[in-house]
């Protein structure tokens, strides 16, 4: 399993390419609606490329947008 660190920055990548921001926004605790402003449709791109990058299936609604990046690095660091 990937460790921790790659989890992050495998993570941080798929959250700047999908919503085109810079790394030094995705801040650990921040929640991505308040903070990142993703709506639904970014939240599915996000889910198709960690299974595509990561290769980890999450559920229909695993991720959910009130989550930060810490939770999805902890959600995916679970399975």
């Amino acid at each position: 399993m990937d460790t921790q660190i790659d989890i992050e920055s495998k993570v941080k990548g798929i959250l700047k390419k999908v919503l085109d921001i810079k790394e030094n926004e995705i801040v650990p605790g921040a929640k991505l609606d308040e903070s990142l402003g993703i709506d639904s449709t970014e939240m599915v791109e996000i889910s198709v490329s960690i299974k595509k990058e990561l290769g980890i299936v999450l559920k229909d609604g695993e991720l959910k947008k009130t989550h930060s990046f810490n939770d999805i690095v902890n959600i995916l660091k679970s399975k």
